[in-house]
């Protein structure tokens, strides 16, 4: 699943529920605005399922690529009375 098929997919869902408020406004039939809303039911779905599905890919991804190692340690202790101990900016 790439990000062009997620955008698509939402651009497909949001054209839908527009189009709905639209025909709402202008008066359609109670039937008519109940199968565009079972239209836009489903994209958004779809939408659901495409991102779903990238999720998916790539915590595949970020899981068979190995975590970078630290160089060194973040915590440099000034004194023996400090020690442990991390000091914060103010």
């Amino acid at each position: 699943m790439t990000l062009a098929e997620i955008e698509r997919a939402e651009k497909d869902m949001q054209q839908q529920w527009y189009d709905l408020v639209m025909a709402e406004q202008q008066g359609s039939l109670l039937k008519v605005l109940e199968q565009m809303y079972d239209t836009f039911i489903l994209l958004a779905e779809e939408y659901n399922r495409c991102c779903e599905a990238f999720q998916r890919e790539n915590l595949a991804a970020l899981r068979a690529t190995p975590a970078p190692k630290r160089k060194s340690s973040r915590v440099n202790p000034s004194s023996n009375e400090d020690e442990g101990h991390i000091k914060l900016a103010s």
